[in-house]
């Protein structure tokens, strides 16, 4: 398989560069020279060219401009980002002079991409979000969600660690699925991302990464170059995602890699080099303030001679020690390089592009890992003279090495005694104190490391067949290889233990190889007759994936060197061998009609059918109807100046959600190997037969209005929305008799998310050399639990709450310090004189945003670009509070953990220290993680991004020109969130890190 994937890049390649050889015009060659004006001063940065040629010619600050060209009838085409291409026929002139002084980009010039079709932005009917290459590019990041967080009002995004390679968590207009990751081995909210017209896979979920990647989660969008992508399209309402049927529930994110333009070949060369590091840090206890603290409890618990474990206050290790943990274990500047070559071009009816990228990423653990990441983005397109036939292929290879440590030394970093022992010895090994210290660095012996392969092809072929009817075929594949190892040697443990690689080093190997196909074959009619224009579409998808999942446990190595091959263990554990497939079908269509291009209807429909479902429920309908009205184009309106563009649209519809894992409704089976009877070894039931299991489905319904003012200088953009997600698939329970305690089923719980979102952007300042856009958007959800039959019974009775957030937390009610036994108290809801749950944790914490937006700028003046985006939320979460040890145990604490209650000081905030012993002390502090008290304020205001670049342009030579840059990645936080980042989806990882890059991009 791998070699014929080979042999067809192989042979794009060659073809690409055949034409490329072929193209060479041969005609009269001369030079035409000019000056290109706006308002009668000189415009620099206009790239002037031949149409169909590959020479380019950009003018100076003069506004000059010299070229050569061949051809009597050449056309000459003068590009400017701010005004629309101005082509001109040169005639039998040596000297042209140019204005471009008229109408700026319209609004209606600009297009989307709706996924099956593309449309003008003024004439949506639905609700899409995008952003650009202009935002995307050159961020010093590897996966291209981090570059659009804050951007798009309606998508939150919220990366799960600070380790490259991992997940994460992206919400288009909230959660509608009760199934999550924290509930469920599969995500009932994940995003359908279509690369090119092609679905890819879903987020991945590792096997052994749990300690160091949050819910073991990778996402599949770290296989591209962030600077490979054109655009990122989010299909948001009803109108723009029901033609995905069951894949649009959650929300689609369109990817467009980029493609060559026909005119003009380019060869880029991007090199960077970034440095990253922890943005903040707690303000832990010095060895002073510790030692006090537990000196305080051991009086506290009535113990006057320390015990031989305190080995931090009875002599073992140094009182005068001090070690900033935090600055040790994760306070290393991780550095990031990444270089990137790429050739593009084309000619009349044809392009290309081809880019490589290797890209590095170090860690700041105190230890040599590393992520890889190499990418290879391959561009065509073909347009016959007639322009009746189109072609568009496009491949993208990628393969990821992520070599990190087992373990996230973050909590270590936080907790570890101040006056602990060093690291390492003077000869380097790890230093364990007389077998008096757990080394935090063991885990560094313990390598976690995966290896990821992955292709993604797309293939798509037009033809007119009429002059109003066209036939294409979409299709493509994808194919992802995904190996990983966790390696634990004997050297993990303490010397003194005895183990050698015999009886203490293990292998931990999983493999998984995913192959999928997907062909979409449609039919597209346009017409148009006096004031109507009327367009169809119909098409079907065929979808089909397979997959395969294995593991392996060796132990017992001749020697450490051996381990990378499991073969080499004397004893071996294989786990079952899973298989799995997915079918998938589908007819769709659309009918968009409009009168006078101002009243626009859309209707679109799909009947799908899933393998995921029972027998009963296969198949299933999926529409929307959308509508919009361009006010701006009324007689009454037309001729206000102070108008520009004006529309009011809506949509509903329904969408779905297959998206439960496979054979999740069938009878399944483990194999016990433990259990053998009579040598046959025999299985257990795993999962009961459920035929009528059934999709999720959610109704969308939206109203909006999109305005501009004063030729779009400011524009204003609201957005209501309601999604109402019924049908949940959810654990019915099952009384113990059965066998099962719950037997997957849908439940008539309803899910709804509202919201208003605010898009406004302005265009204070334009003049010739400077200019400034300011972009503003908000968006304030609402979350809650409509419907739930049966909830006071079940065991979700606890976690959810009818007319409440999904994402609330039942808790203890903080209520302070009880001054007559010095022990945290809380409110005793039922009156029975106990703490317990579920009676007495009432209190209700809503962790789901409150609201969250962006505000970005970018400033342009002569030669400089300067840009910068703030991003804010606000939101509650949980604290330091909910993980933290009891004070006065052998780990340190937060300074503000001081402020301890005593009869002195009657205003204390916590319980009096404790070394762990008393069982009614460890209680109260069980509880008060699980109280009020672990939820606090978790808003922040980040300044996200932040880039300047310098442009030297070079004219007439071979260098057309170079691109110094600097940018910032997560800057500056501000926030009164008591722990390490606000930002998280799981407490104990990295947070995301902070980081300044240097570049150069030299085009040639």
């Amino acid at each position: 398989m791998k070699k014929n994937f080979c042999g067809l890049s192989h042979l794009q390649m060659a073809f690409g560069f055949t034409l490329l050889a072929s193209s060479v015009a041969i005609g009269q060659v001369r030079t035409i020279s000019g000056t290109v004006t706006e308002n009668n001063k000189p415009l620099q940065g206009v790239s002037v060219f031949q149409q169909g040629s590959e020479s380019v010619a950009i003018t100076n600050d003069k506004g000059y401009y010299q070229i050569q060209i061949a051809g009597a009838k050449a056309v000459l085409v003068f590009r400017h980002p701010d005004y629309p291409d101005h082509k001109v026929v040169s005639g039998n002139r040596n000297v042209m002079n140019i204005t471009l002084g008229g109408q700026e980009k319209e609004i209606e010039e600009v297009t989307i991409n709706a996924g099956y079709y593309k449309v003008k932005e003024k004439e949506s009917t639905g609700s899409i979000a995008k952003v650009t290459a202009k935002d995307l590019g050159n961020q010093p990041v590897n996966n291209v969600l981090s570059a659009a967080q804050g951007r798009m009002a309606g998508v939150s995004i919220t990366q799960n660690s600070g380790i490259a390679g991992g997940g994460y968590d992206v919400q288009i207009r909230g959660r509608n699925s009760l199934r999550t990751l924290s509930n469920s081995a599969v995500d009932g909210n994940q995003l359908l991302y279509v690369l090119d017209g092609v679905p890819m896979s879903t987020s991945m979920t590792s096997t052994f990464s749990s300690q160091i990647l949050p819910f073991r989660n990778i996402n599949p969008l770290n296989s591209l170059n962030p600077n490979d992508i054109e655009s990122l399209e989010i299909l948001k309402d009803a109108d723009a995602t029901a033609i995905y049927g069951s894949r649009g529930a959650n929300g689609v994110i369109l990817i467009t890699t980029k493609k060559g333009s026909k005119n003009k070949s380019t060869i880029s060369i991007n090199s960077s080099l970034a440095f990253s590091n922890v943005a903040s840090h707690l303000k832990m206890m010095n060895t002073s303030e510790y030692i006090v603290m537990r000196k305080s409890a051991f009086a506290n618990d009535n113990i006057s001679v320390y015990p031989t474990t305190a080995y931090d206050v009875n002599g073992a290790w140094d009182e005068n020690r001090y070690t900033d943990w935090q600055q040790t274990l994760i306070g290393k500047t991780a550095t990031t390089s990444n270089t990137s070559v790429g050739l593009s071009g084309g000619s009349d009816g044809w392009t290309y592009r081809v880019n490589v990228t290797h890209n590095e990423q170090t860690t700041v653990y105190p230890a040599d890992y590393q992520y890889k990441n190499n990418t290879l983005s391959m561009g065509f397109t073909h347009r016959s003279k007639d322009k009746k036939l189109n072609i568009a292929l496009s491949n993208n290879f990628s393969q990821q090495f992520n070599n990190v440590i087992n373990e996230d030394l973050t909590t270590t970093s936080i907790f570890l005694s101040p006056n602990a022992p060093a690291l390492y010895n003077a000869d380097g090994s790890l230093n364990w104190q007389n077998n008096t210290f757990t080394n935090p660095m063991a885990s560094s012996v313990v390598t976690y490391q995966n290896d990821t392969k992955q292709i993604n092809n797309s293939l798509n072929i037009s033809y007119q067949i009429f002059p109003n009817i066209s036939f294409s075929i979409n299709s493509g594949f994808n194919y992802q290889n995904f190996e990983e190892f966790n390696l634990r040697p004997h050297t993990r443990y303490n010397p003194a233990f005895n183990f050698t690689s015999a009886n203490g080093s293990s292998t931990f190997t999983s493999s998984f190889s995913s192959f999928s196909y997907n062909v979409e074959p449609q039919l597209t009619a346009d017409y148009k007759w006096g004031r109507n224009k009327l367009n169809v579409l119909v098409g079907t998808t065929i979808n089909s994936s397979e997959s395969k999942q294995s593991s392996i446990q060796g132990s017992g190595f001749e020697s450490n060197a051996l381990m990378m091959n499991v073969n080499a263990a004397k004893t071996k554990i294989f786990s079952d061998i899973i298989s799995t497939d997915y079918k998938y079908v589908a007819v769709f269509g659309r009918v968009n009609y409009q009168l006078d291009n101002k009243y626009i209807i859309n209707f679109t429909a799909r009947r799908d059918g899933s393998s995921r479902f029972g027998p009963n429920n296969r198949f299933a309908n999926f529409g929307a109807m959308g509508a919009a009205w361009l006010l701006s184009k009324e007689n009454f309106l037309n001729s206000k100046k102070w108008l520009s563009f004006g529309k009011i649209r809506g949509s509903y519809g329904i969408a779905g959600s297959d998206n439960i894992g496979d054979a999740q409704y069938r009878d399944t089976y483990s194999v016990a190997s433990s259990s053998i009877y009579n040598e046959v070894v025999g299985l257990v039931p795993t999962r009961l037969f459920n035929g009528n299991f059934s999709w999720e489905k959610t109704k969308k319904l939206e109203f909006a209005l999109e305005t501009s003012f004063f030729k779009d200088i400011i524009g204003l953009n609201i957005s209501w929305f309601r999604n109402r997600s019924d049908n949940q698939l959810v654990g019915l329970p099952l009384p113990a008799t059965t066998g099962f305690t719950s037997v997957q089923a849908n439940l008539a719980a309803t899910v709804e998310n509202t919201g208003w979102e605010f898009e406004f952007r302005t265009l204070p300042v334009k003049i010739k050399t400077f200019s400034w856009q300011s972009d503003f958007n908000l968006t304030i959800p609402r979350n809650r639990l409509l419907a739930f039959p049966g909830l006071e019974g079940s065991t979700y009775a606890n976690q959810y709450v009818i007319g409440s957030s999904t994402s609330i937390v039942k808790l203890y009610n903080f209520i302070g310090i009880n001054p007559n036994t010095g022990l945290y108290s809380f409110a005793d809801v039922n009156g029975d004189g106990k703490i317990s749950s579920p009676d007495d944790n009432k209190s209700i914490e809503d962790l789901a945003v409150k609201f969250y937006g962006g505000w970005s700028n970018r400033l342009r003046y002569k030669n400089w670009d300067l840009s910068f985006l703030f991003q804010f939320t606000k939101q509650r979460n949980y604290n330091y509070h909910s993980y933290m040890p009891v004070a006065g145990t052998m780990n340190n604490q937060t300074q503000v953990v001081s402020n301890v209650w005593s009869e002195a000081n009657p205003t204390g905030y916590y319980m009096p220290f404790s070394t762990g012993v008393n069982a009614g002390k460890n209680a109260a502090h069980a509880n008060f993680m699980r109280s009020t008290a672990a939820v606090g304020d978790a808003s922040f205001i980040r300044l996200k991004n932040v880039q300047l670049n310098y442009r030297i342009p070079f004219n007439n030579a071979a260098t057309t020109e170079v691109i110094l840059y600097v940018q910032g990645q997560n800057v500056l936080t501000w926030t009164k969130y008591f722990g390490l980042d606000p930002e998280f989806v799981t407490t104990g990882f990295l947070p995301p890190l902070r980081t300044w890059s240097i570049g150069t991009q030299i085009n040639f």
